[in-house]
This record gives C-alpha cells, structure tokens and sequence, in this order.
C-alpha cells in the first residue's frame, strides 16, 4: 500500500508538514507527496479520498471513490495477490526502507488541555504517548493517567490505557476524555483518580446514528467535549455532527448536523457541518471550530437551538487574512476558547492564535506565524497549534502540537512563554 497524498491546503503541500502528519497518525507505509497533484490528474482523480488498484505491471484493475472499509475489499484483494503470486509476477521481498520516528520528548504531540481554576491543575492530552498528563501551570507533573501502550482498559491510572486521547473537559466531578482512536468517551473520576468507558464500543460507526444507549452505540471519531447544565456535548468530527450525552449517560446521539459536510446555518438539525473538532461554552451557546470549513460557528443551546456562522464561507474558502466576515479568513482551525467574553481559535494550519469578534464577525491576529520560540506577540511561534482553553485570569493555554509544548498567552502584558512540562 502507498498513500498518494494530494493536499487540500496550502500548508498541507509543505513536506515537514506532511512528515508530522505522518509520525501523528502513526502510518507506517510509504507516502508521496503529491503537492501539484501530477498524480492525481494522471489517473483522472475527482474525489478525496479515491483507492485505486493497480496489478503487479501498473495497468489500473479497479477504482471506488469515496470512503470505505478494508472488510469491504479484503476478499478482493487476497484474490489477486493469490493469483499474481501462482503467476510469478508478485515480488514477496522487503522493501529497503527505514520507518521515521518523531523521537522522544516530555510530550509527543498534545491535542488538547483543560485548565481547572480552582485547583490550579492543567490536564494536556498527550495524545501520541495515548495518556493524560496533570500538572500544574509551573509544569511539574503530578500524575500520569494511561501511557503504558495503546488500548481501552479501564481502572486506575496506572491500568488504564487510551489511544490518542483528543478533547478534554471538566464537569459534574469527572475530567471527560474524547478517546479519538477508541472511537469512545471516557471519564476520569476526580477523587479516585479511575477511569471509566461512558460511550462507544470501541469499533468506529459507519451507519447512519441515532440515540441509544451510550456503551452500545458506535461513535466516528470524537475530537472533542464540553459540559453545560448537566450535559456533554461530543464533536464527532467523523460524522460531521455535534452529539449529545447526559452526564449520568443516560443515551447519545447527534444533536446538531444532518451528516451533509458543508457549511450551512439552519436549525441544529438542518445544519450543515464540516469536522468540527473544537468546542467551547459562549454566553450564548457552543461554539465550535469547524474545521474543514475553516469556520468559528456556534449553536445555540434550546429547542429553538439554530447553527450561526461567525467566520468562513465554505470547504474551499480558506487562508490568512484578518478582517471583516466578507474578508477574512482561516486554515483548518481546530479549537476554540473563551476567556470571559473575549473569543480566540487555534487557527491551526496558520500557526496562529487569533481573536474572533463573534458579534462584529471580525477576526484579528493575536500572535504566531510557522517556528517555536515565545516572547512578545511579534516574536511568538508556533507549529500547528490543536488545542487552546482559557488560564488562570486573562490568559490562554495553547498546545502547540508539532512542537510538543504547552504555550502560556498571557493577554495583558501580551507575551507567549512555554510551560516546561518536568516528568521527573
């Protein structure tokens, strides 16, 4: 197997942004970077993602558009390899090539962090060592919940396992876990320290949903939650929704997006949406980046509850500008926060941390731009920053996921410094 890999965005045409994309996800087979899509239009591609099959002499045998499981095509594709084996013509012979690592640090790229204010705890997903760190803002580490290997144990923190653990909130006493790679939502006791499976089975959904029962309904990709009166909110970004759960995890299933990958305000049900992968309580509903859109939207909480645009204009209307709605725009933000009634977004493929004035639909760049070094707002940078929640007074926490470090904003003095995460 190789991936073709022809880029959507700007930044994803840049080979070290491939690269960490490649060590994040943890693929282990080989990619091209198709950054001029010379590949794609030599076999006449239309869609992403596209599989095609191609015999041992390069004649192409088939061809599916579009996404698919492997159970699907596995008893095609042993068929072939059986019979160009018989014929000679298949080469069983390792390839002479060496797996990249991204190498070891403190962190392995974090996705997302939560902060406590009361008891000055910082929760980082560290997603590629598949665990929870807790720390405090001084980054000394206080705990370690999951880490040993990949898996979906549940138990205390040195029995529990996760796999690329995204999304992080606190409410009703428990620290919710989006479990992006288990498909599932787990719950970290605040007392106890345990961990416990609330939804998902473990195996990612590809049915059309509907609510049902929390540990028996198949969840697609959950990238991140928030809690609000008693409920959590799940942005499933491989569904293209926003679901819904009680805390006390009585059933889940969507509540807002009709499944359509678009952008497209209406009721919450009507709505079109694009992977939203950020979530955050406003004073008016929840916010959420929507990321293939490269959009900050909110959906209003009630039964009148509607979807808004604040920033973005489609799937293919993307880049660095500041501005008014009809001008500005972002690149695959993947968060949002709040610091009381100042909104900011993680504009992800940009390197930025920006300022949304949701009510004016304005954006202004705070800081940021492709490095890694702190300092004042023009001489901070990042690389890729997923993840961003609000700190101790007016402040922001950012992780800065390609760079494996945690970034403190402070807002009034208007300086970045890293928090040096001490596993020691």
């Amino acid at each position: 197997m190789v991936s073709v890999h022809s880029p959507k965005f700007p930044t994803e045409k840049d080979t070290e942004a491939l690269r960490a994309a490649i060590l994040r996800l943890r693929i282990d087979h080989p990619v091209l970077n198709d950054a001029d899509f010379e590949v794609w239009r030599a076999y006449d591609n239309r869609a992403w993602p596209t599989l095609l099959f191609i015999d041992p002499k390069g004649n192409v045998i088939g061809k599916h558009e579009g996404e698919i499981v492997a159970d699907a095509v596995d008893g095609l594709i042993s068929g072939w390899l059986d019979q160009y084996e018989q014929n000679g013509d298949l080469v069983n012979e390792p390839l002479d090539l060496t797996p990249e690592n991204a190498g070891e640090s403190g962190l392995l790229f974090p996705g997302k962090v939560e902060f406590d204010p009361e008891s000055g705890r910082l929760f980082i997903a560290d997603s590629n060592h598949d665990r929870i760190v807790v720390a405090d803002l001084e980054g000394n580490v206080e705990r370690l919940i999951g880490g040993s290997d990949a898996g979906r144990e549940d138990g205390a923190p040195d029995v529990a396992t996760f796999n690329q653990p995204q999304g992080l909130a606190l409410g009703d006493g428990g620290l919710w876990v989006a479990d992006l790679e288990n498909h599932s939502i787990r719950r970290v006791d605040l007392e106890s320290w345990e961990t416990t499976t609330m939804a998902g089975t473990g195996v990612q959904s590809y049915v059309q949903p509907a609510r049902g029962a929390p540990l028996a309904t198949a969840l697609n990709s959950p990238w991140d939650v928030a809690v609000h009166d008693g409920t959590l909110y799940i942005a499933m970004a491989g569904n293209h929704q926003i679901w819904s759960m009680s805390t006390a995890a009585a059933d889940v299933g969507p509540w807002a997006g009709s499944m359509v990958e678009a952008l497209t305000d209406g009721p919450l049900a009507q709505a079109e949406l694009a992977q939203p992968s950020g979530l955050a309580v406003g004073p008016d509903g929840l916010t959420f980046a929507d990321s293939e859109s490269s959009a900050v939207r909110e959906a209003s909480f009630g039964p009148n509850g509607r979807v808004s645009t604040a920033i973005g204009r489609g799937l293919f209307e993307f880049g660095d500008l500041d501005g008014s709605k009809a001008t500005a725009q972002l690149q695959h933000p993947l968060d949002v926060a709040w610091v009381g009634e100042e909104l900011f977004v993680a504009d992800t493929f940009n390197h930025k941390i920006k300022r949304v004035f949701s009510g004016l639909q304005q954006v202004q760049t705070l800081c940021g731009g492709l490095g890694d070094s702190d300092g004042s707002y023009s001489e901070a940078r990042f690389n890729e920053p997923a993840g961003l929640c609000a700190g101790p007074g007016r402040s922001l926490i950012v992780a800065d996921t390609n760079n494996h470090r945690i970034r403190l904003i402070d807002l009034d003095d208007e300086s970045v410094r890293t928090i040096p995460i001490r596993m020691d």
